[in-house]
């Protein structure tokens, strides 16, 4: 392999990495980070493998490894772009079901507890979303700002 294979090799792999480590940020969790980085990392990789001297299973790798270790290891503070795409789709089917007696619950439990989230029509909104998440950490649970039946019955307890 000559010189310039192998400089051009490297600056492939530099540039694989960057993005991987560019992209690793979607999500609230390490968890949503680390999975999301991975995905964008190994897409990103794939096509810098197929332009470059990489094979593509050489870049999708090297990207997916960037992006998920970027994702899971940085917090929401160094780097955020976002809820990931994945989650948002989930949310905005959650939101498309209004009357949500869960959803109408844990507002009802969350408004007693002082937390606000916002109008209590069972509709699970970003407001919703955000008194879940700070009850949630306030309370040492897994702060995933969903609303479960589990989450509920918490909130019930505490609220009495």
């Amino acid at each position: 392999m000559s010189i310039g294979k192998l400089t051009n090799k490297r600056c492939c792999n530099v540039i694989t990495l960057a993005l991987g480590l560019a992209l690793g940020g979607c999500g609230t969790t390490p968890e949503e980070r680390g999975l999301s980085g991975a995905g964008v990392g190994a897409g990103a990789g794939a096509i810098v493998g197929a332009v470059t001297g990489l094979s593509v299973v050489q870049g999708a790798l090297l990207g997916a490894t960037a992006g998920g270790l970027t994702g899971a290891l940085t917090k929401r503070d160094q780097i955020d772009l976002g809820e990931p795409a994945w989650k948002r789709s989930q949310n905005s089917a959650k939101a498309a079901g209004t009357g949500n007696g869960t959803v109408a619950r844990i507002q009802s439990g969350l408004a007693r507890l002082g937390y606000d989230p916002g109008e209590i029509d069972g509709a699970f909104g970003p407001r919703t979303e955000q008194a879940i998440r700070k009850y949630q950490k306030d309370h040492g649970l897994l702060v995933d700002g969903r609303p479960t039946p589990e989450l509920a019955a918490h909130i019930g307890r505490q609220s009495g």
